[in-house]
């Protein structure tokens, strides 16, 4: 090392030196002059030529002198100097150093630093040889060479040069300090002498690549060589000017607290992610197992090798949460677990659906009690969490665990069970970073249990009082055979039920005709099935008038407004209507914006499936619509196929699919005695997870307690089903009869005595008395009013049914008649003498009937 603390490179680098050297005389271009004792030029060389642009042949033999511009500068002193002046510093010290300004062949004034000795040759005059060289070139160069020498003087950066066979030639004390090797100890060394072994592979075959390619190497990352820390090593290829290999460079930076920050920075992203997955995976279930499941899984492996997840039974099933910190003796139910690995051990340690019962004063006990996390960190610590010879416990010896963490899941002030999470040997134990990440964790999964907590009990709250809105009993009316089904929808496949507005009804009506209905109110939860009620209650009451089905529909759109939620919630229902009257096998039907009943005929292989083409008008609620009915006669055994939308319309496809395939499903189906097999075939085929038709059939109908229509299908519909199906039959041969009278004096003879003869032949003499007397007062009224033909018409049923008809569309009303008034106590009569009467409108009058009880 040379007095200025730089070293001297070694002998080995002499030839790269020599080199270099080389090339900085080209560089600074030095040129040599001889001169005689008197100062005239004897040589001059090329590269003075070059410099001063004067030709040797004008200046050979020519005094110096002449072409100075100033007295040339001492340089040890920086005085000025006349030319004696150096002919004496030579004669005395045979050497001289200085700076003059020449004039350039070109007028211009040239600055050169000169170095001139005096020799004497034997038996020779002496002479005088001088070395100049530009001074701006040469100030160039020093303070490269300067600022080389301070950056490995000062640099808190480690730096080092190879020469070609990769032995250190120049290495700086900032270098020494990382490698932990002084400067001689390493100069003409290799990596492989200085480094530990894995690290010098790695750097040898780096300088190998940057030798052979010249692509230099930057910010390769490697531990350090006492292991404790890390340093970024770069490469670099040194080239000479004329392009020849001299070597490579180095710079090693240590970067052990960028590493570490970028580390913590890592682990603080992986933990934000990870709080986003879970926070993700959880945020659209509002099913607690289902949530506690996911819980558990979402942080196997990421965070934990084994993780569960342990709750109240309350919680579990939508119950009220304790009010106490913890009930006595309640144990916890473990809803959610997942493991790294399977195998018996691992089963005895996380068994989904086991109570667990916790010991008084154990970890998991004061957890529950105080709120508070809890992180054990030693096996000792794990072996006294709970009480002796727990085999929970032991399974986790026997897995290698060494931390567990206990979490509280908290929701709104109020501890809901708990979170285990476990690292086994092999992974880094849990720290109280981990700790407040688990605990995070566990306060978002706690509102969303809560969540699903309060959803479940809701979902519950609506389906009663959907089931007490709905059917409780369905009637059997004569001629006709019903089956239905109910299923609740879901938000998805495997979301449990949630009410819905979908309902049905079986009405029975005047004269043995029955009225089917199936409607849809848009909407989940309370308010939908509060609606649905109100609706099927509107729907019920307007049918006892025996409206006809357009009719009906229309006044209960008029009742949309009443039944609305609020201005800004108006009513949106879908409905059909239908009514079959089994003693002329007429039905008639109209729809509100609803999907097409099917109708099924056909006694062979296979049914016919017709869809009635009936107008579909408008949704209830859209003002302004008109509603049509369509009627049409029905062969005995033929099926009516009433739905909602629910059963055919599912994501990803349009509605149309689910209607052709509904078709093609119950054509498919050979013609069945019973329509609950029926209602299970096609329930379990309309499942797009099912495959085709006949597979995945819905469990068999039962009407309490879950409801009209039995339990839910695998119906894999996000909206609730409402099916009902009723075989269209007629009555008993000879169960009705009816006639047509002019409207003269002799109707009312003419009727009394049909009546009387087809009570005869019915057996139902007993009846006669009160029946001729109610029609002889009916015909006599239309006979009076009416002035067209009178039509009587008997049915007998459950019960006796007479309908007089006639042209006169106003019906009759009920009064109170006057002591001295002549009429008006027929109708008085009719409504006392019959179980029930009533009216309704047909295409060209009124119909007035009646019922009376069998005997």
């Amino acid at each position: 090392m040379d007095e200025d603390g730089v070293n001297d490179p070694p002998k080995a680098f002499h030839g790269a030196v020599e080199g270099v050297t080389t090339s900085l005389l080209d560089t600074l271009r030095v040129g040599v002059v001889m001169f005689d004792t008197d100062g005239y030029i004897m040589l001059w060389s090329p590269t003075v030529e070059e410099i001063l642009g004067w030709p040797a042949e004008a200046m050979v033999g020519h005094y110096y002198g002449g072409y100075l511009t100033d007295v040339p500068v001492e340089a040890s002193s920086g005085a000025p100097v006349p030319h004696d002046g150096i002919y004496r510093t030579l004669r005395e010290n045979r050497y001289w150093r200085g700076s003059m300004r020449v004039r350039h062949r070109d007028g211009h004034t040239v600055e050169v630093e000169a170095r001139a000795s005096l020799l004497t040759p034997p038996d020779c005059k002496p002479f005088v040889l001088a070395n100049i060289v530009e001074t701006s070139r040469l100030r160039a160069v020093e303070q490269d060479l300067a600022a080389l020498d301070a950056l490995f003087a000062t640099s808190p950066l480690g730096i080092a040069v190879f020469d070609t066979e990769r032995r250190y030639v120049r290495a700086n004390e900032a270098l020494a300090r990382l490698n932990g090797r002084p400067v001689h100890e390493t100069l003409g060394r290799t990596v492989h002498d200085v480094l530990p072994r894995a690290m010098a592979d790695t750097l040898a075959q780096i300088q190998s690549l940057v030798l052979e390619t010249g692509r230099p190497v930057v910010d390769t990352v490697l531990a350090a060589p006492d292991g404790h820390g890390w340093r970024s090593v770069s490469y670099g290829r040194l080239t000479s000017p004329d392009g020849r290999v001299l070597g490579v460079s180095s710079t090693v930076m240590d970067v052990t607290e960028r590493r570490d920050a970028m580390e913590k920075i890592e682990r603080a992203r992986q933990r934000l992610k990870l709080l986003d997955d879970v926070g993700v995976a959880l945020g659209d279930l509002l099913d607690v197992p289902r949530i506690a499941r996911t819980l558990a899984g979402a942080l196997v492996p990421r965070f934990a090798d084994y993780s569960s997840v342990m709750l109240y039974a309350a919680v579990a099933h939508g119950g009220e949460l304790p009010r106490a910190a913890r009930p006595s003796g309640a144990p916890l139910l473990q809803l959610g677990a997942a493991a790294k690995a399977r195998g018996p051990v691992v089963e005895r340690m996380l068994r989904v659906g086991q109570d667990i019962a916790l010991e008084r004063g154990s970890i998991f006990e004061s957890v529950l009690t105080s709120a508070a996390p809890h992180l054990v960190m030693s096996r000792e610590e794990l072996v006294s969490a709970s009480y002796p010879g727990d085999p929970r416990v032991q399974a986790a010896l026997d897995l290698d665990i060494h931390s567990l963490m206990v979490v509280p899941l908290r929701a709104r002030g109020t501890v809901l069970g708990l979170l285990l999470l476990n690292r086994a040997e092999g992974r880094a134990a849990f720290d109280r970073d981990d700790l407040a990440l688990a605990t995070e964790l566990a306060g978002r999964a706690g509102i969303s249990l809560d969540n699903a907590r309060l959803y479940a009990r809701e979902r519950e709250s609506a389906l009663m009082l959907q089931r007490s809105l709905m059917p409780q009993q369905v009637p059997s009316p004569p001629g006709v055979q019903i089956a239905y089904r109910y299923v609740p929808g879901g938000s998805h496949a495997e979301a449990e039920a949630e009410a819905g507005g979908d309902w049905f009804d079986v009405i029975p009506l005047a004269g043995g005709r029955v009225a089917l209905v199936v409607g849809d109110v848009m909407g989940h939860g309370l308010r939908a099935a509060a609606t649905m009620g109100q609706l099927r209650t509107a729907v019920r009451t307007l049918a006892a008038l025996d409206l006809p089905p357009d009719e009906l529909l229309r006044r209960v759109n008029d009742l949309a407004d009443d039944l609305a939620q609020g201005p800004d919630e108006p009513l949106m229902a879908t409905c059909v209507y239908a009514v079959y009257d089994p003693s002329t096998r007429q039905c008639t039907l109209a729809t509100a914006g609803h999907v097409p009943p099917l109708l099924l005929t056909g006694r062979g292989e296979g049914w016919e499936v017709i869809p009635i083409e009936a107008p579909s008008g408008a949704p209830l609620g859209v003002g302004g619509v008109e509603f049509e009915s369509v009627s049409l006669e029905v062969e005995d055994g033929a099926v009516l196929v009433l739905y909602t939308d629910g059963l055919i319309e599912h994501r990803g496809e349009d509605i149309t699919e689910g209607l052709d395939r509904l078709v093609s499903l119950l054509g498919g189906l050979p013609p069945q005695p019973f329509l609950e097999d029926v209602c299970d075939r096609v329930l379990g085929g309309m499942d797009p997870g099912t495959g085709p038709a006949g597979r995945g059939a819905a469990p068999p109908a039962s009407a309490a307690p879950d409801g009209p229509g039995g339990p839910a299908g695998p119906m894999g519909s996000v909206d609730d089903v409402a099916l009902l199906m009723a075989r269209l039959g007629g009555l008993p041969e000879d169960s009705a009869a009816s006639w047509t009278f002019p409207a003269e004096t002799y109707a009312v003879r003419r009727a009394r005595d049909a009546v009387r003869g087809v009570l005869r032949g019915w057996g139902l003499e007993a009846l006669t008395d009160d029946t001729v007397l109610l029609v002889s007062e009916l015909v006599t009224n239309s006979m009076r009013h009416a002035h067209g033909p009178i039509g009587v018409r008997m049915v007998r049923g459950t019960s006796l049914l007479v309908e007089v008809s006639d042209p006169l569309p106003v019906p009759p009303r009920e009064r109170n008649a006057a002591v001295d008034d002549e009429g008006g106590r027929g109708i008085q009569l009719v409504a006392r003498g019959a179980r029930r009467w009533g009216t309704r409108h047909g295409p060209i009058g009124k119909t007035v009937w009646f019922e009376l009880s069998l005997p």
